[in-house]
C-alpha cells in the first residue's frame, strides 16, 4: 500500500496501455500465474488495499487453478496503490516480497515515473510467478491480460 504523487491529466494513453499489455504478456509467458492491473482515477475505500482485495474477488481472480494471480491496482488521482496475490502465490514468497514491490512502486512513482514503475512492478512479478509457477505443459491463460480501466 502507498501514495505517490501524480500530475497527468488522462490516466493512460493508448501506447502506454499498449506497452502495459505487453508487459503483462511478457511477465506471464513463461509461468502458470496470472497478473491483472486494475487502474483508476479514485480509490472508493479508505485504505487501498481492501479496494484492491474487492477487484480481485470481482475480476474472479482466485478462480485460477494454482491460485497464483496477482492484482496491481492503482488509484491514480487519489495516489494510492497496492498489490494483492492469492493465497497460492503469497505461501511461496511472504510479505517481504510484497513489501519489496511496493517499495519498488514507491520509489518510482515518487521520482514521477509512474508508468516506468508500473512496468518494473509488472515485470519483478511476473520473473516471481515464473521461479515457483513455472509455465507446464497445458497451462493456459486463464485470464485476460488487458488493464482494467474503472473510473
Amino acid at each position: 500500500m502507498g501514495i505517490f504523487s501524480f500530475k497527468k491529466k488522462e490516466l493512460l494513453t493508448e501506447a502506454e496501455k499498449q506497452r502495459l499489455v505487453q508487459a503483462v504478456r511478457a511477465a506471464e509467458r513463461l509461468t502458470s500465474g496470472e497478473i491483472r492491473l486494475y487502474i483508476e482515477s479514485h480509490c472508493k475505500f479508505v485504505n487501498p488495499v481492501d479496494r484492491a482485495q474487492e477487484i480481485f474477488l470481482q475480476l474472479g481472480m482466485e478462480k485460477t487453478k494454482r491460485r497464483n494471480g496477482v492484482l496491481l491496482y492503482i488509484a491514480l488521482k487519489s495516489r494510492q496503490y497496492a498489490i494483492v496475490g492469492d493465497k497460492g502465490i503469497h505461501e511461496k514468497v511472504g510479505s517481504d516480497f510484497w513489501q519489496k514491490e511496493s517499495q519498488l512502486l514507491r520509489t518510482h512513482f515518487a521520482n514521477g515515473r509512474i508508468f516506468d514503475g508500473i512496468e518494473a512492478c509488472i515485470k519483478e512479478t511476473g520473473e516471481s510467478l515464473c521461479l515457483y509457477f513455472p509455465f507446464e505443459a497445458g497451462d493456459d491463460n486463464e485470464l485476460p491480460d488487458d488493464i482494467v480501466i474503472g473510473r
